[in-house]
């Protein structure tokens, strides 16, 4: 009777370590997620609202469009926010065309760029939702977004 009683038992704490050692990735995975966000971010953010936008924002380009122009097919030659429409790498890439960090290798990023100014109280002109989607080696998806406004 002891040995059944203390086999399931056994049994039960078996399949809670199994569990716990399955997600033991996922916190790690998180942090990296998150930090890659950041970097495409801190990029994508620095850049020009519109391509004709001068330096410093002023005077303020009017309009809102997405998508590269004819001739910035390559990142390095992406010079406002909407350039970075549709970029989706794996394995992630710095500004300069360079392989992240190799502990990043399996770690993809894909990039979408809209017109929404209206979702954060202004005309749909005057600001680009940028959404980041960093999808990590164990298939999770985490999606991150943020706003440049024409100013």
């Amino acid at each position: 009777m002891t040995i059944v009683i203390i086999s399931i038992a056994i049994s039960g704490v078996v399949g809670a370590f199994s569990l716990i050692a399955a997600r033991s990735a996922d916190p790690l995975n998180q942090t990296r997620a998150i930090a890659l966000s950041q970097l495409y971010f801190d990029e994508i953010l620095s850049r020009k609202y519109e391509q004709n936008t001068p330096d410093g924002g002023v005077p303020r380009e009017e309009g809102c469009s997405i998508g590269p122009e004819i001739g910035e097919s390559d990142r390095e030659d992406f010079n406002d926010v909407d350039d970075y429409d549709g970029l989706d790498e794996s394995p992630p890439l710095d500004a300069d065309g360079n392989p992240v960090d190799p502990a990043y290798q399996n770690f993809r990023v894909q990039v979408a760029v809209a017109c929404a100014g209206d979702n954060v109280g202004l005309p749909a002109d005057d600001a680009k939702r940028i959404t980041i989607t960093v999808t990590d080696p164990s298939d999770n998806e985490y999606v991150f977004a943020g706003y440049r406004g024409n100013f």
